[in-house]
């Protein structure tokens, strides 16, 4: 009997410790919360993309974490670390949007924090937020549209491969750079992007409540410091993440409310013995660059237009042919000593002129232009 005694005690302690624990937990779950969602590289529709997939921002990416904080009755408020150089044009437009539907069916305001860049693309999908907040030496800005197009006539021809081209439409293989384009061709291409520009505009103007024009006076591919940024009302004030924080309690009415931070969901088996990718790069990242510009234009990256960043000065024969001098956007390119032309199709001012310049400090040629940078 005094056994069955001290049993049913311990059933009962142990009884009253599990009831305790999940009172604490219901309580918890139900404090009010700020969560924290960190958007990181680069937007595109797809993480495997072709031969170069590899991390990023996609929207079937964030449109999951949204669900999650609408369904999350605790959650007051979003707040969004946003490090991006850009992307492509529908996926940044998919990611804003998203934005924009969740605030609307929730109510719960969204703060963007940004961290070292977050322009072009990156602005983009910052647009509809409540409030953005960035550091004085973030870079955003850069509101432009780019498409570049590779001519590998004379590449393919000096590999001795000479392709054969079967088409339904006369303009069908424009993207694939195997023939020199013609001036209605480039016409048509220019229409094409300037309508990616306008569709930009638009949405800075909506997202940031500005006049169009004082939108079109700002939108030159120009990238901002956020010092600028918060000048020019492209974002709303300086500081850093819990700076973001502080303001999204504020606007959530909740200043007590803790952060909870929604990770990314831990790669599974699969993942790791294909590696997503990142083992694809590690390989390709040993590969002479004349390979890798060759793989780059066959595979069609070349042809998607994008919203990115102003980027900084690179050797001439770089990786695929990259430019970009201190206010530059053009590809100038002289890969193996192979003579490349390339053509370059983006809204800016002035008028993209490009030249090969010499730095006494380095053993190679950079390439040095003027024009919108990506």
């Amino acid at each position: 009997m005094r056994g069955r005694r001290i049993l049913w005690v311990i059933l009962i302690l142990i009884g009253i410790y599990v009831i305790y624990v999940a009172a604490q937990q219901i309580a918890f779950s139900m404090r009010p919360k700020v969560a924290l969602a960190r958007l990181s590289g680069p937007i595109s529709e797809s993480l495997d993309t072709g031969l170069f997939g590899g991390g990023g921002i996609t929207p079937a990416q964030v449109e999951g974490l949204l669900k999650r904080a609408e369904r999350d009755l605790s959650v007051k408020a979003l707040v969004l670390r946003i490090d991006s150089p850009g992307g492509t044009v529908a996926a940044s437009q998919a990611i804003a949007e998203s934005i924009k539907k969740f605030k609307e069916n929730t109510k719960k305001p969204v703060v963007v924090s940004m961290g070292d860049i977050a322009a072009s693309g990156g602005y983009y999908i910052s647009l509809y937020a409540d409030k953005i907040i960035a550091h004085p030496g973030t870079t955003t800005g850069s509101i432009g549209v780019i498409a570049l197009l590779f001519s590998v006539e004379d590449l393919l021809k000096n590999l001795g491969i000479q392709p054969e081209i079967f088409k339904s439409g006369k303009y069908k293989d424009i993207f694939r750079g195997l023939r020199p384009l013609s001036d209605e061709e480039r016409v048509l291409l220019q229409q094409y992007v300037d309508e990616f520009y306008e569709q930009f505009v638009n949405a800075v103007a909506e997202g940031r409540k500005l006049p169009i024009e004082r939108v079109r006076e700002l939108a030159t591919g120009q990238p901002y410091t956020g010092s600028q940024a918060v000048q020019l009302g492209l974002i709303d004030q300086l500081g850093g993440l819990e700076d973001a924080v502080q303001a999204a309690r504020d606007l959530a009415g909740v200043p007590e409310a803790e952060v909870i931070e929604y990770r990314p969901p831990a790669p599974g088996l699969l993942d790791l013995l294909f590696g997503r990718g990142s083992a694809t790069n590690t390989v390709l990242s040993e590969l002479k660059p004349e390979v890798l510009y060759l793989l780059r234009a066959l595979e069609g990256w070349h042809a998607v237009p994008r919203y990115l960043r102003q980027g900084k000065e690179e050797p001439a024969n770089a990786s695929f042919g990259a430019n970009r001098g201190s206010s530059s956007i053009d590809w100038c390119v002289d890969v193996a000593g192979l003579s490349l032309s390339c053509r370059r199709l983006a809204k800016s001012s002035p008028p993209t002129a490009c030249r090969l310049g010499h730095r006494p400090d380095r053993k190679r040629d950079f390439c040095v232009c003027t024009g919108l940078m990506d």
